[in-house]
């Protein structure tokens, strides 16, 4: 009796892990890991997508902070993660700058992730506290000039945007700074409104109402065109500063063995929180702009940044301690 039931016992189990795999995705909650601390532009934009996704997608979306080595820690953690689209990393170029930044990274951008999709773009502005007597990028530059080596910049860290932003502006206009990194953007804007430091590059997502409340001055846009935050802040190039233009993005990011069909449904869903009527308000009251491409528009523009940001590096002679 008992032997004439264990092929019956055996068929019973095959049917139900048949029909736990066959659970539509997603079946949990999911987690964005950020590579950052609570409070900064890439912070603010993954917990603005995470609410929206969840609501999409029928299912949680936590954001877990997991700042430090210059995101390092968060882009391995999602790299070595089960690739089976609930443990995603949402970043910024950071994840591309690391890969000639550093000179073994414990993780490889193209062979350890998928791209999902950028959610939103937006850029820096060159800001500095309302204590400091500049009121233009000429103005300060003179200052740097006349006090070589005694001027700060802070940044939210080794190899993020906001420290090769800092490195081009050196370069570029022939000055003397000296970099102070913070472990995230949120420490990093604090210092720069105590006064700690005298400027930092930080996105219009942060720096927008600390300007508008007048604790800290815009002084210019480190992008092609100006931010609609702050129409009347110059770009660099207007301001008579070339070559400075550090593009900023915010994406998703999934371990690369991850099923295409999931990395799809992501994608969609990515896109359809970017482009609704009220994300596009919330990010263009924080100065970005919707994207919510496709996984192959990500990847290739992983690969292109990989390769700009390293001939960024190489010219500015930026280094991770």
């Amino acid at each position: 009796m008992h032997r004439r039931a264990q092929p019956f016992l055996i068929l019973a189990l095959v049917l139900i892990a048949s029909a736990a795999l066959a659970q539509p995705y997603p079946s949990r909650p999911l987690r964005f890991v950020v590579g950052f601390t609570p409070g900064g532009g890439v912070d603010i934009n993954a917990r603005l997508l995470a609410a929206k996704m969840g609501e999409l997608l029928g299912q949680q979306v936590v954001v877990e902070n997991k700042p430090g080595a210059g995101t390092n820690i968060a882009n391995e953690l999602v790299a070595k993660s089960p690739a089976d689209g609930y443990t995603l990393l949402f970043t910024s170029p950071a994840v591309a700058i690391n890969m000639s930044l550093y000179r073994a990274p414990p993780y490889d951008a193209l062979r350890d992730f998928a791209g999902v999709a950028i959610f939103s773009e937006s850029t820096n502005l060159l800001v500095v506290p309302a204590s400091l007597p500049v009121q233009s990028v000429k103005e300060l530059v003179a200052l740097a000039k006349d006090r070589p080596g005694s001027l700060n910049y802070s940044s939210a860290g080794q190899g993020t945007t906001q420290h090769l932003a800092g490195e081009l502006f050196k370069l570029r206009t022939g000055t003397d700074i000296v970099h102070v990194p913070y472990k995230g953007s949120a420490p990093s804007l604090t210092a720069l409104i105590a006064g700690e430091v005298q400027l930092s590059f930080v996105n219009p997502v942060a720096a927008g109402p600390h300007v508008k409340s007048g604790r800290l001055r815009a002084l210019a846009v480190a992008g092609a065109k100006r931010s609609a935050l702050l129409p009347d802040v110059p770009t660099m190039k207007e301001a008579g500063v070339g070559g400075v233009e550090v593009p900023l993005w915010y994406g998703l990011l999934a371990p690369k063995a991850t099923p295409r069909d999931t990395v799809r449904t992501l994608a969609k869903a990515v896109a359809s929180a970017a482009h609704s009527a009220e994300m596009r308000q919330k990010l263009a009251q924080d100065g970005a702009e919707p994207v919510g491409n496709t996984p192959a528009e990500f990847d290739r523009q992983l690969r292109e940044e990989i390769a700009r940001w390293a001939e960024v590096v190489r010219v500015s002679g930026a280094k991770a301690n």
